[in-house]
């Protein structure tokens, strides 16, 4: 089963004159799998992942994830999808500094507004646990180091069990022994609870350690 299939994606920016920044692109992640989108800065592929994340909806072609097509959504719908069907963790983590790392996490799913607060306080103290952090769980974000910061927000990510995460940079601002600690995390999400995992990345130890790498060059796939 496919959690991801794209067809035809073709996108163009308009400055300083229009050209094609992605085009004709078209593959499929599975169910579960691990892929890395790799390629020199420019070749478009954090601009595609931002299509697959639905934050950009200008563009041609389709688009289905997790079995629903999401191509031509309104914003109040695809914000309802992103919400529970998806998980993002960015090269910032972007916490609120000022709250603790339980509450951080919590933020989503009180968004969503499925559980009881006291049922999502306990659903962030086990995604928490998932990422080792459950410790420091009422200690001020800002107070914790970037790798700590960076398992807090991949916690984040997690709390309203998405179908598929996507990484931009995830491990971008990390040393190697943190970049190690995140990748067994995001490996362990997709082998044993069977999540769907894409990311953007320059490092080719990161990529080489993912199932499967997507090589992009001048918006277009030159390996699969």
């Amino acid at each position: 089963m496919f959690a991801v299939n794209a067809q035809k994606i073709t996108k163009y920016f308009h400055e300083p004159s229009t050209f094609a920044v992605l085009s004709n692109i078209e593959f499929s992640v599975e169910k579960g799998e691990f892929v890395s989108l790799i390629g020199k800065s420019g070749c478009g592929k954090s601009t595609l992942l931002y299509i697959l994340s639905t934050m950009d909806t200008d563009y041609e072609g389709t688009l289905e994830l997790n079995n629903q097509s999401v191509t031509g959504l309104s914003q109040d719908a695809l914000s309802r999808f992103r919400n529970e069907h998806l998980g993002f963790v960015f090269q910032f983590h972007f916490l609120l500094p000022e709250f603790s790392a339980l509450e951080n996490v919590m933020l989503p799913a009180l968004k969503l507004g499925k559980f009881s607060n006291e049922e999502i306080e306990h659903q962030a103290i086990e995604k928490l646990k998932q990422v080792g952090m459950d410790e420091y769980a009422r200690k001020s974000a800002g107070k914790l180091s970037g790798g700590q910061q960076q398992r807090v927000a991949i916690a984040r990510a997690l709390i309203n069990n998405p179908a598929i995460i996507m990484g931009d940079e995830p491990t971008g601002n990390l040393d190697k022994a943190n970049t190690y600690i995140v990748l067994d995390i995001l490996k362990r999400l997709s082998e044993e609870n069977k999540q769907t995992i894409i990311t953007v990345t320059h490092d080719p130890d990161f990529a080489a350690k993912s199932h499967r790498i997507i090589e992009m060059e001048d918006g277009k796939m030159v390996k699969r």
